[in-house]
């Protein structure tokens, strides 16, 4: 694994709890973490369960006995990580979003094309993808249960970049991590509405702001920092944010259906509010992941009299991945998504089956992203996302 810090955790978590909960058909061995200061990836790889440090990933990638790379670090080294790692035969797992550009991750598109024909496999982490009720929103559009879709509405609320005291991190650096609120938080409802639905978004027209232009730098941290948080003390002087702090957009999908993003961490009071409804001409879906265990459905069947909203608790062994972990109304939390990212990368390596999401998957958000990106630049022109990404 290259990267140690918020991700790097979560990722940690899931490959050491994976095998114990799941019945994997290939056994992950933990066996070296990658970062660039010595002492503290030493540090990190002792209490995050890894059999040894290093801190130059070319090494790690030319090990024969290294068979996956999982790539944790920030935007502007997947590429040159994935690309290579591919290469070498390595199958990957990449965070998102899969790049910083369209250019990048269709480098790493083509990568994984040719490696999945000599059996290596890649898969990009968007992970929200793995909550059950999320599985279950896909499972009933699927079935036709909402009809045909009509309006899709998307959020994604923080609030972490609320107070001006925050200080710079690599988040806020377009050239680390391409965009800010966009390709950060906006990333996962793109593909979550593309997941959900079946559909492509062809077009959009957006808005993008930045409400704190400097932040204090940020001051120093111990060598044995879990580096899971996403704020931390400043010191001394300030540095320049280069990214969007709220995205606003809408888009039509293809089908026809509206659309409406929105993406910020500026949301007072909201801590990780990803909000998706669908609906369609027989129904609508609702979901919120700080009640991540419920879905809601509206059954446009039902009489009048008893219509109304029904709260599923998506708890049941029949949900998907639910029959792993606990009885009924026991719920799952956010770490959850990231076991399950792992039992289906695992299991797909197994059967030689190409994991999702692919990284076509990931350069198809990434063209929304730089779609977006063009559009505000444009003053709101609606601009198009042709289906062969030309």
């Amino acid at each position: 694994m290259v990267g140690h810090a918020f991700m790097g955790n979560a990722h940690s978590q899931a490959w050491r709890t994976a095998p114990r909960f799941f019945d994997l058909l290939l056994r992950p061995d933990l066996a070296v973490l990658v970062g660039r200061d010595p002492d503290r990836s030493a540090h990190a790889a002792d209490r995050l369960g890894w059999a040894s440090a290093e801190t130059d990933w070319r090494r790690v990638v030319e090990r024969d006995d290294i068979g996956l790379v999982d790539i944790c670090t920030p935007g502007d080294t997947h590429a040159e990580i994935a690309v290579a790692a591919l290469e070498a035969g390595k199958h990957v797992l990449c965070e998102k979003p899969l790049a910083n550009s369209v250019v990048e991750a269709e480098a790493m598109a083509e990568a994984a094309s040719a490696a999945a024909s000599r059996g290596v496999r890649s898969m990009v982490g968007f992970t929200y993808r793995r909550v059950p009720a999320v599985g279950l929103a896909r499972r009933l559009v699927a079935e036709g249960r909402i009809g045909r879709i009509r309006h899709v509405r998307a959020q994604y609320l923080q609030d972490w970049l609320a107070d001006p005291a925050v200080p710079m991190s690599w988040r806020l650096r377009k050239d680390k991590a391409g965009s800010g609120a966009l390709g950060d938080i906006g990333a996962h409802i793109i593909d979550l509405t593309q997941y959900i639905t079946g559909r492509h978004i062809t077009g959009v027209s957006a808005l993008l702001e930045t409400f704190v232009h400097e932040r204090p730098l940020p001051g120093q941290s111990s060598p044995t920092a879990t580096g899971g948080a996403l704020s931390g003390a400043g010191g001394e002087g300030t540095g320049e944010v280069t990214v969007d702090d709220a995205a606003v957009f809408v888009g039509r999908f293809d089908g026809g259906a509206l659309a409406t993003f929105e993406a910020t961490r500026f949301a007072l009071g909201r801590k990780n509010a990803i909000r998706i409804e669908i609906n369609g001409s027989q129904g609508s879906l609702a979901f919120d992941f700080e009640d991540m265990n419920v879905l809601e459905f509206f059954d446009g069947t039902d009489p009048a009299p008893t219509a109304g909203f029904r709260r599923i608790l998506v708890t049941e062994p029949e949900h998907p991945y639910v029959a792993a972990w606990w009885p009924p109304g026991h719920g799952l939390g956010y770490e959850h998504g990231f076991v399950h990212q792992v039992v289906d990368l695992v299991n797909a390596i197994a059967s030689g089956e190409d994991p999702a999401p692919s990284f076509a998957d990931g350069l198809r958000v990434q063209r929304v992203l730089d779609a977006v990106q063009r559009s505000a630049a444009a003053h709101s022109a609606w601009t198009e996302i042709p289906a062969d990404g030309r």
